[in-house]
């Protein structure tokens, strides 16, 4: 596997795939099967699937889609979306997810982290971390798939989420999400340079020279995108592709 990672990050909304522009009005972009066979063909590392609706809606995961997920699915793949007590995580790896991502839960319960981490180990437990800034420019979290702003400084509740055991943070800028204009490489620098666990730049992605910069100049472990793997052209036509794994390697060793 490869030391940096280029993650597909895939939105669920009552069970299809949508893409979000600055975490509002979702596109429909297609079935999630559809979307992993074609990521199987292509030898992705990893895939990560969040369910955008289902805390705000207050239900449960959609077990029966992640076990269709996992039946379908050649590479690990993580699952976050209304995660709220132990019991949750437990049947959601037993469906065959290798990670969980947290958000919601996170901020309200640090000591569910805690206990997660201990239960399952740090490595199967992700918090994904929902950044925007405020008028002043000063970077907020946010949770409840962006609605809520917590007052949190992202690089006090990293430095949380560390003591507490995570084994990987998502940095999601929602300024960029959507945006393909690039990553928002100070937000991610400044969460970088005060823990020493991988993050996962999510947010912006446009090229991969983008993604190849949240790692060299943001210090991310890995960049996720969801954009960029599934919109082609200035039209943003539904194209689902990912580039071959030697043009990654090129790209990342000559980045």
């Amino acid at each position: 596997m490869l030391r940096n990672r280029f993650i597909p990050v895939l939105l669920l909304k009552k069970h299809g795939l949508v893409k979000t522009v600055k975490f509002k009005d979702p596109k429909y972009i297609g079935d999630p099967v559809n979307a992993i066979k074609i990521f199987n063909e292509k030898e992705v590392d990893e895939l990560v699937f969040l369910d955008i609706t289902v805390s705000t809606e207050n239900r449960e995961p959609p077990y029966q889609k992640i076990a269709e997920v996992a039946t379908e699915c050649f590479m690990p793949f993580c699952y976050g979306g209304g995660i709220r007590d132990l019991k949750t995580i437990e049947k959601i790896f037993t469906l065959g997810a290798e990670k969980v991502a947290l958000n919601t839960a996170a901020a309200h319960n640090i000591d569910l982290i805690q206990e997660a981490t201990k239960c399952f180990g740090g490595q199967s437990i992700i918090v994904s971390i929902d950044v925007k800034k405020n008028l002043l420019g000063k970077y907020e979290v946010f949770i409840l798939g962006g609605t809520k702003n917590t007052k949190l400084s992202p690089v006090d509740y990293a430095r949380r989420l560390e003591q507490a055991g995570v084994g990987e943070i998502f940095l999601n800028s929602i300024d960029r999400d959507g945006m393909m204009e690039g990553y928002d490489i100070e937000l991610i620098k400044t969460v970088t340079s005060v823990i020493g666990i991988p993050v996962v730049a999510v947010g912006g992605a446009g090229s991969l020279d983008d993604m190849v910069s949240a790692i060299k100049d943001g210090g991310a472990s890995a960049a996720g995108a969801g954009s960029f793997f599934v919109f082609q052209g200035k039209h943003r036509a539904v194209l689902i592709t990912y580039p071959d794994r030697e043009v990654i390697e090129k790209k990342i060793r000559n980045g």
